[in-house]
């Protein structure tokens, strides 16, 4: 009798425990998408982990990469976070340099350096989740989710791809007095400018690849409308908090830009803020590149995305020319006619240039960032060839 009432009561802890869990999450059609308590869909870590990586192959790899670390970042005034890694386990990491030359601060695990256009592939993630939780649609016009949006046809795909036909807002604000440049320029000063002054589309939408921030700069002002939340708290309650990303934010440019890591020029000549410093969705998110691997690895969970929207995330949109080079929804991609597709972003603002290099069959994660102007940073794709089948040559001792 005593062991029925106890199997009874286990029986009923489950149902509660399995009924709590419910509540908090709502069911796609292929798995399911958690969501908060403002009813936000968040990004979840790995439930289990990737398989463990052999000591050997650790070593092996790891003598490898620091060669190419060594040569690559072998000038002593050099600024750099970097980290290579495979199933989420650290490989190779190293960091050097200052963080701020004036002040001496080094850079270390720790500090939060400008991720430039990496922003985009976060942006990107965060917008992903929200056609995933339903919240908003692949192929929604923005003209139903923003009010004024001049341009009719211009959907949040094509945002995500980079075909929207829009002209870059660095530009447009710049010409003809469109904008005061003693203002920072927000996100919503851009929509402002584009209908007050009349800005036309370079090309009409969804007709040719052009990499635009301006497209990034309106999918957060997306973010903002469907979640209720400004864009630095949306991002830290969808994706930064729930993966333990401690180490990253978005700036507030006008709170934050008195703490934030300054730029460099090559020659160590401090970089000054300017106008167009406070616009985020396409830039402004400062991270580690040990945050920035949480990010990807939790990638691979199996409910981060349904399969078929993962999918389209992975493919390219644009072959109106002969090519390698694509996009794909928030990330980069090169086509060879052999191998695996090689998927990266890139990112270059003020001196901070950046990388991440997600090898999708491999699960290889690589990322690198520097506040001190360098194209060092984007060489680090030689890398992929110690993992997979990738026509990069690791030892040519070019730029490529």
């Amino acid at each position: 009798m005593i062991l029925k009432i106890s199997q009874h009561k286990i029986l009923v802890l489950l149902v509660l425990i399995i009924t709590v869990s419910c509540s908090k999450q709502e069911k796609n059609e292929e798995g399911i998408v958690k969501i908060n308590k403002n009813g936000i869909p968040v990004m979840q870590p790995l439930q289990e982990p990737l398989p463990l990586l052999s000591t050997d192959f650790i070593n092996d790899k790891k003598y490898s990469i620091s060669k190419y670390f060594e040569k690559t970042w072998s000038e002593k005034n050099d600024n750099v976070s970097f980290l290579v890694a495979k199933n989420g386990q650290i490989i190779y990491e190293n960091y050097m340099g200052f963080a701020n030359k004036s002040t001496e601060e080094k850079i270390t695990k720790d500090t939060p350096l400008h991720i430039a256009s990496v922003s985009k592939v976060l942006t990107a993630t965060a917008i992903l989740m929200l056609i995933d939780a339903k919240k908003i649609q692949l192929n929604q016009k923005v003209t139903t989710l923003i009010n004024n949006f001049p341009y009719p046809d211009i959907t949040i795909q094509t945002l995500l791809n980079h075909r929207s036909g829009m002209r870059n807002y660095a530009y447009f604000t710049y010409e003809n007095n469109n904008w005061d440049k003693k203002k920072l320029l927000t996100n919503e000063d851009i929509i402002k400018v584009m209908v007050e002054k009349g800005i036309s589309l370079e090309t009409k939408t969804d007709t040719h690849f052009s990499y635009c921030n301006t497209n990034y700069a309106v999918l957060a002002l997306i973010i903002e409308k469907s979640t209720g939340l400004k864009y630095p708290k949306a991002m830290k309650e969808m994706i930064f908090d729930p993966l333990g990303m401690t180490n990253t934010f978005v700036c507030d440019f006008e709170k934050d830009s008195h703490n934030i890591v300054p730029s460099y020029k090559g020659n160590n000549v401090e970089i000054a803020t300017d106008y167009l410093d406070g616009i985020y969705g396409d830039k402004n998110i400062y991270s580690t590149p040990r945050d920035i691997l949480k990010f990807d690895t939790a990638r691979y969970a199996p409910f981060f995305l349904n399969p078929e929207l993962l999918k389209k995330v992975y493919q390219g949109y644009s072959y109106e020319s002969k090519g390698l080079k694509n996009y794909g929804l928030g990330i980069r991609m090169i086509e060879f006619e052999k191998g695996e597709p090689f998927y990266f972003h890139n990112g270059w603002w003020h001196g901070n240039t950046s990388t991440l290099i997600t090898l999708r069959k491999e699960k290889v994660t690589m990322v690198v960032l520097s506040n001190k102007f360098t194209k060092k940073t984007y060489q680090t794709k030689k890398l992929s060839s110690l993992f997979g089948d990738y026509p990069f040559k690791l030892n040519d001792g070019t730029d490529e």
